[in-house]
This record gives structure tokens, sequence and C-alpha cells, in this order.
């Protein structure tokens, strides 16, 4: 009986310590994370590979994830973007929502997270079948 296939996350993070742990997470719920630490791998990256989701902090060394949101919505109109940050102001939820991105999730809500990849990834596999 062949396994489904495991949902492919990019994760943009540049603390390392932060990468790590939601990296680690996700692969015990069965989710592929692959991690970068910059605005810059993560365009590259979005190019030369498919996701299912893309999970992005807000504060970036070389650009605001926000920003980056944008960029990303201009190469991929669907894919969903969840933003999952230590900035939980309001308006910064609401400037996440604004840049293009699906969800606003406040670290560390890790679960928040993997259950925001299963509500976004999991129902495309369904109708994709």
């Amino acid at each position: 009986m062949p396994s489904e296939p495991r949902p492919r996350v990019l994760y943009v993070e540049d603390d390392e310590d932060a990468r790590d742990m939601l990296t680690i997470r996700l692969g015990y719920s069965q989710i592929e994370a692959t991690a970068v630490s910059t605005a810059a791998q993560a365009l590259a990256m979005i190019v030369a590979e498919r996701f299912d989701l893309y999970i992005l902090d807000t504060s970036l060394p070389d650009l605001d994830g926000f920003d980056l949101c944008r960029q990303m919505r201009q190469t991929d109109a669907t894919t969903p973007i969840v933003f999952f940050s230590g900035n939980a102001y309001a308006a910064d939820v609401v400037k996440g929502l604004a840049a293009g991105a699906n969800a606003y999730l406040v670290k560390p809500d890790v679960d928040g997270v993997v259950g925001s990849i299963t509500s976004f990834v999991f129902p495309r596999q369904l109708v994709a079948a």
C-alpha cells in the first residue's frame, strides 16, 4: 500500500535555534521541512523547487518578511503562506495578511503551525487526487 506523500514546507527564519526546533517538530509530524535563513535564499528556493506551504518570520537580515511575502506572491500566487513570528501586535497580523499571507501565528505556537499545515495542505492533496 503506497503511503501518501509528505507535505513539503519551506521555512524562512534567521534564528538558527528556532529553525532547528520547528524543523525537527515538523519532521515528527511527517512534514518535510527545508529551512533557510534569508529572503534571497527563499526566493531562489521557490523558483527551483515546489513546496506545499511557506512559513515566514517577519524579521530577516536582508528583507522584512512582509516584503518577502509580497515578492513570493508575484512568483507563486496559490501556495499558502503562514507567518510565524514573535511580533504579536494586531498591526503586524493585519500587515502580514495584507501582504498576501493566509495566516499569521505568534511564536511559540508550534502546534498551531502544524495544524495550519494540515488544514492548508491536505485539502489540496485530496482535491488533486
